[in-house]
């Protein structure tokens, strides 16, 4: 199995979509639905990319970003956000854990290019 993404969406379509092209991509996926579950999720999974929406029943993801950011276990890993609320881009363009942003709807194409270029900085 190759590298580990936590992805986090509260939309059951469109966590669906995305584990499967993911996981046709050859990546382990771990899916959480709410904000709620990220950290802990975060600390017992380690993934390698986090992959979160920015409205989240619980925590909402620019607080998550924040929290991860802070936490010295964590702020390494490379965050991609998304997010139905274009205007959402500028409150996560200053995060340096920010590898990309995407409105809703995005390319699979580029959001796939996105998560190479992620991975690969990492390492």
């Amino acid at each position: 199995m190759g590298e580990k993404i936590l992805l986090v969406d509260d939309d059951p379509d469109i966590t669906s979509l995305l584990q499967d092209e993911l996981t046709a991509q050859g990546y382990a996926v771990k899916i959480c639905d709410g904000g709620e579950e990220v950290l802990a999720a975060m600390h017992s999974y380690l993934p390698d990319l986090l992959i979160m929406d920015v409205m989240l029943p619980g925590i909402d993801g620019y607080s998550l970003t924040n929290h991860i950011g802070e936490d010295p276990d964590l702020c390494k890993i490379p965050l991609i956000i998304m997010s139905a609320l274009t205007t959402s881009r500028a409150m996560f363009e200053t995060k340096p854990q920010v590898a990309a942003f995407f409105s809703k709807p995005f390319s699979n194409e580029e959001f796939m290019e996105a998560v190479k270029t992620a991975l690969t900085k990492q390492d």
